[in-house]
């Protein structure tokens, strides 16, 4: 085919021009990127390292080696990127613009008419042709150049190199190239003069960054208080010396004229180097002061012996660690019974402090928890010393506080005198024979002193044990003895469930019997407190009583024969009781206090805010399900839409065969008789299409199946009310039409629409969950604030104990945040949840909804 130049536009020619030229320039780029890329990473990692200086930090034997290899590497590349190099042309620049437009434009205006050139309707027609293929070069553009290089370099060392320039050009500086002149033989500094290097390198815990002293010619410095100073000199020995008056040492001659120096800033003062191209400068040092640490508010103490001791740190860089310690105040100490003699040596108890998770460790307040009830100073004088440390080893100590070591405290007079005696066992072994006494004297009257004959057996097993080691009693054997008086009492303290439930119905009866007597109000007032105290006794026995069963709880129970009370619910119907007492209506007052009996008996605590999830909870989880097999089935479509797109071109390409070879038969072969080729084909065919319609059927039925499941959580949706809880219900009222129209897209057959509307409806369950979220945000404020309102009537709510045994804080609110971890290290805890936060967050397999909630979460604390 004969070829000839189109004839072209003066317009259209200028722009082709350009386009070519450019393309033409990208090529060009092409072969250096391929041809060179090695060359130019060897010499971008060696100005790195030279203008960072790592050439000081070797001998200089590997310096020169590593520039042997540099330097051959180089030479070697440089020979590789020259043979590989080919000068594109400027024809194959218009071929690679001629490829991006449609019919290839240029290849046809440099194309003839071969045949039916002398027919006047085929040359018509391709004169028309060339016309169209004219006008579309106006379409042209340049083509982007291919540089990236992921074949030939594999790891990426190309970026290595310039990462590494880059970050020397940020924190290098180009006079530490001149240091390499130095190292060659008597030094390159011999011939220019002699010349000098310095830097101050901040501590670490400052944050400062590193001051090349090169770069500065103002005449003062500040520098933080143990700086590190480096100086390097070079050239000839003595022609440059160093003058300081900041690192307080004493410095010879010999050791000013040191090629290498290093030294710390410990005050301010005079900073000189002597001799040609020497400086000089004063230098300000910044102290670092040194921490501070005082005790903050009143220590606080639960009924079960946990203390909290608040305490404020500061400093100016941040609090590192600290500790608490605690010393006997044994002048203080009550030296009588028990303690008159000399005390065993016991250590001086250390608590770490607590340092905040996240944060500023500058200034910040926080509890020191602890539980030293079974200590043996427990309860006694003791004197509270705080300690912290700054990152530069800097103390800081508090004031002594003299104070009474927190611990637990016993009522009964029974577990009280066996805490003491547990206590002057502790003190001294050599009381042990006293202690015997006692006890023996204790169960004298056994019967009278003891609810249960076993708990006066325990004691004597005790007793006998006590008087059988007293001569020479070993440290095993006290710790076991003390021990088991310590559990003891607790169980005489605090009883067991059956024990407050006796105490309950006796409060009860007295009660009924004090109603139908007609007594007065004094004495009905004083019933009623006792009625109060006992109930609140069996609930928290009952709580500690399915918390040690655990498991058993989740056993099924008969529903219809069990109330599900709360301590709520309990002091409103005694509020009532005694209001209705105090009105003199004593039969209704009875009728009530009945049905209070009733509710005990069948009664089952609900732990923390309930056995169950709250409903906002169970929304979340619901949609989060709901979230996910969507998803699941919008994948499942996917997979189908591809397998069903290969299948059709491997029928196609059978259908094809199928023709070409039906093309060679007679009329009526290979129609109409079994087990014909053809038939096959007809019933394979047949039987996929019913396979696929199945299966689309199916992931129909399954869609609905979800859609249904959607309107059914749409109907109880938390947040009503609120502008965040209608946009939940608007987004999800939106995911449930795309979840329709899918649903009919999949029983049409028509995957792709389907899988755009499984798209929407996810991506409408997304809004939807995080409005959602929202709304719950702003109800659980606005309970917060109004959660006062429901104890008017309940007593001192600082008095009141949740199901669980726990304080229920200020506001006497189930749920309450105040001590949640009792008897644990909150604080390991705390860091050990920020830990999984951070776990979670970082699984790119969960929902989109779920890590931002844990985005949220830890930008919140």
């Amino acid at each position: 085919m004969a070829q000839q130049e189109p004839q072209l536009s003066p317009d259209l020619r200028n722009r082709l021009r350009i386009v070519l030229t450019l393309t033409h320039a990208g090529m060009v780029a092409e072969q250096v990127a391929r041809g060179f890329w090695p060359l130019w990473t060897v010499l971008c990692l060696v100005a790195g390292a030279l203008i960072l200086g790592l050439q000081d930090l070797v001998p200089v034997e590997v310096v020169w080696a590593i520039g042997a290899v540099a330097g051959i590497a180089a030479l070697v590349f440089l020979g590789l990127g020259v043979r590989r190099f080919r000068w594109p042309s400027r024809r194959a620049a218009m071929f690679r613009v001629d490829n991006t437009l449609k019919g290839r434009p240029f290849q046809t205006l440099m194309d003839n008419q071969v045949i039916g050139a002398d027919d006047a309707a085929s040359a018509n027609v391709w004169r028309a042709h060339r016309a169209r293929m004219m006008n579309r070069l106006y379409e042209a553009r340049r083509v982007k150049p291919e540089l990236s290089q992921r074949r030939a370099d594999p790891f990426a060392l190309r970026y290595v190199a310039l990462l590494t320039l880059t970050v020397a050009l940020v924190f290098g500086s180009f006079g530490r190239v001149q240091s390499v002149t130095n190292m060659g033989a008597g030094g390159g500094d011999l011939s220019q003069g002699p010349a000098w290097e310095g830097w101050i390198q901040p501590p670490a815990y400052t944050r400062l960054p590193s001051v090349y002293l090169n770069d500065i010619t103002g005449p003062q410095i500040e520098a933080p208080e143990g700086s590190a100073i480096t100086l390097r000199m070079y050239g000839e020995v003595g022609a440059l010396r160093v003058e300081e008056e900041i690192s307080g040492r004493t410095v010879t001659e010999d050791q000013r004229t040191e090629t290498a120096q290093d030294f710390e800033v410990l005050q301010s003062g005079r900073l000189a180097i002597d001799g040609p191209g020497g400086r000089e400068w004063q230098v300000t040092m910044l102290p670092d002061s040194g921490p501070m640490v005082t005790q903050e508010g009143e220590v606080e103490t639960s009924y079960e012996g946990e203390t909290q001791i608040p305490f404020r740190a500061q400093d100016d860089f941040g609090v590192v660690t600290g500790v608490a310690r605690f010393s006997l105040d044994l002048a203080a100490v009550d030296r009588r019974y028990g303690r008159a003699m000399e005390p065993e040596p016991q250590e001086v108890i250390e608590v770490p402090l607590p340092m905040p998770v996240a944060g500023d460790r500058s200034n910040f307040v926080e509890p020191l928890v602890g539980n030293f009830s079974l200590h043996p100073w427990a309860n006694l004088p003791v004197r509270l010393e705080l300690e912290v440390e700054d990152a530069r080893g800097q103390r800081g100590l508090s004031q002594v506080h003299e104070m009474a070591l927190p611990g637990r405290r016993f009522f009964d007079p029974v577990a009280a005198a066996l805490v003491e005696e547990r206590q002057a066992l502790l003190w001294n072994r050599a009381y042990a024979a006293d202690a015997a006494m006692i006890l023996r004297a204790v169960l004298n009257r056994s019967d009278e002193l003891f609810r249960k004959e076993a708990q006066a057996d325990t004691l004597r097993g005790i007793l006998g044990q006590i008087e059988e080691d007293r001569g020479d009693m070993s440290d095993a054997a006290r710790e076991e003895i003390t021990q088991a008086l310590w559990d003891l009492a607790l169980e005489l303290e605090e009883g067991d469930l059956d024990d407050a439930r006796e105490r309950m119905e006796r409060a009860q009866e007295r009660l009924n019997e004090a109603m139908k007597n007609g007594a007065s109000d004094q004495e009905i007032a004083e019933l009623m407190q006792e009625l109060r105290e006992a109930t609140r006794d069996y609930m928290r026995q009952l709580a500690q009583e399915q918390a040690r069963e655990g498991d058993q709880q989740a056993q099924p129970q008969d529903q219809q024969n069990m109330m599900e009370m709360s301590q709520d619910d309990i002091q409103r119907m005694m509020d009532r009781i005694q209001e209705l007492m105090e009105e003199g209506r004593m039969a209704e007052a009875q009728e009530a206090m009945r049905q209070l009996q009733e509710m005990l008996e069948n009664m089952q605590m609900t732990q923390g805010q309930g056995q169950g999830q709250s409903p906002g909870e169970q929304a979340m989880e619901g949609l989060s399900e709901t979230l996910r097999d969507q998803q699941e089935l919008s994948d499942e479509a996917f997979r189908e839409l591809n397998q069903g797109q290969q299948g059709q071109q491997g029928q196609q390409g059978q259908q094809q065969g199928q023709q070409q070879g039906q093309q060679g038969q007679q009329p009526g072969q290979g129609q109409g008789q079994p087990g014909q080729p053809g038939q096959g084909q007809q019933g394979q065919q047949s039987g996929e299409g019913q396979g696929e319609q199945s299966l689309a059927e199916g992931l129909a039925q399954q869609q609905r199946a979800l859609r249904e499941e959607l309107n059914r959580q749409r109907q109880s949706l938390p947040g009503q009310g609120s502008e965040a809880g209608e946009r939940a219900g608007e987004a999800l009222g939106r995911a449930e039409d795309a979840m329709d129209g899918a649903e009919q897209a999949l029983r049409d057959g028509e995957l792709g629409d389907a899988i755009d509307q499984q798209s929407q409806a996810l991506e409408a369950l997304r809004e939807g969950m995080r409005n959602l979220g929202e709304a719950l945000a702003e109800q659980q404020q606005g309970q917060q604030r109004s959660g006062q309102q429901g104890f008017a009537e309940g007593g001192d709510p600082q008095e009141q104990r949740d199901p669980l045994g726990r304080n229920s804080g200020n506001s006497g609110q189930t749920g309450t945040d105040e001590g949640l971890l009792q008897g644990e290290d909150v604080y390991r805890r705390a860091e050990e949840l920020l830990g999984e936060l951070r776990r979670r967050s970082g699984e790119a397999d969960r929902p989109q909804v779920e890590r931002d909630y844990l985005e949220r979460l830890l930008d919140r604390f």
